[in-house]
């Protein structure tokens, strides 16, 4: 089956000088939810805005459900809703005026256009303000609204950029509830920074860094590049009886213990030895220490281990990262004007 996303070599160099999209080369799955993960600067706008045709490549391509992307693309257009970070609506319109305009834009017939608006509204919890002007919105009231903007058209490809940026709790986690449940029948692009919310959501997952793909595949597989199994156990006692059963438990062939916030012991197993026997151990000490197991999580923070450690070993690479049989890119060096 054709990929809801291809790309090739894909370049974006602006002004000959900053080299924002850096020969990326990835498939997107169709109907998976995407993350495209990494720090502020990585290139996940720009990535965006090609694919949009809203910039130029420097060099390579890009293809949505097979067609190729550019400034031309109409059709290509239609098949994306696009949510931008903080998303400038006009303040002067209302929620209806405002969808109703879009609607038109894609010249959806009215008949089609006001039954849908109705649907949108209520989706994203926005029916209650129809009659107040966009420029009293609060951010999550706006992103909630651009949400729906980028769904007037029905499209099945969603990109949407940074869209928990900013967002209290609640918000936040009415968003991502949404996104899973659009991509039951849609393939989503969510742009972010925040690991917490790829982990939640999304099956796939792209990791960015200095313009470059350096990480794409199943989210499984990326947490499989942890090198050590983590084990948090918080316990109820004194700092000197947990001190005393972490240097005990260290003592364990392939299990290395620390304390962190006095009162959870941070337990990593080796590879080469087996997770179950080497916590039940643990947890036999723990018994034997008359300390009460508050909690035990597995897999702590392996997400953000993960990610951290695929940063570390691509900055760790240096010229090992050139591809010296990339001629494709010798014509990008001299870069073209930001669009």
């Amino acid at each position: 089956m054709e990929p809801a996303i291809r790309t090739e070599h894909l370049t974006k160099i602006f002004g000959g000088r900053l080299i924002a999209v850096n020969d990326m080369s990835l498939e997107i799955p169709r109907g998976s939810i995407f993350g495209l993960l990494g720090p502020n600067g990585a290139g996940k706008t720009t990535t965006f805005r090609l694919l949009l045709g809203l910039q130029r490549p420097s060099a390579g391509r890009a293809e949505v459900f097979g067609r190729p992307c550019g400034a031309n693309a109409v059709v290509v257009r239609g098949m994306i809703g696009y949510l931008p970070t903080h998303p400038k609506l006009p303040g002067n319109l209302t929620p209806i005026e405002y969808l109703d305009l879009l609607g038109r834009l894609c010249r959806l017939p009215r008949e089609v256009r006001r039954p849908r608006f109705a649907s949108l509204l209520r989706a994203v919890g926005l029916l209650g303000a129809t009659d107040q002007r966009i420029r009293t919105f609060s951010t999550g009231m706006a992103t909630r609204l651009g949400i729906a903007a980028s769904l007037v058209n029905d499209p099945p490809l969603l990109l949407w950029d940074e869209p928990t940026a900013g967002l209290d709790p609640a918000a936040r986690r009415f968003t991502l509830d949404l996104i899973r449940e659009l991509g039951k029948n849609r393939t989503i692009v969510v742009s972010t920074h925040i690991l917490a919310d790829i982990d939640r959501i999304c099956d796939h997952v792209g990791v960015m860094h200095e313009g470059r793909m350096i990480f794409n595949g199943p989210m499984r597989d990326m947490k499989l590049r942890l090198r050590r199994d983590d084990f948090s156990l918080d316990l109820e006692g004194s700092g000197q009886e947990i001190g005393r059963l972490a240097q005990q438990a260290g003592d364990l062939e392939g299990v290395d213990v620390r304390v962190e916030a006095d009162q959870t012991l941070l337990v990593r197993i080796s590879d080469v030895h087996s997770r179950a026997r080497a916590l039940a151990e643990v947890l036999k000490m723990v018994d034997a220490a008359n300390l009460l197991l508050q909690d035990l999580r597995c897999g702590q923070n392996e997400t953000e281990n993960a990610y951290l450690q695929l940063l570390q070993e691509d900055e760790a690479h240096g010229f090992q990262r050139f591809d010296f049989d990339a001629g494709h890119a010798d014509d990008a060096i001299s870069g073209d004007p930001p669009a």
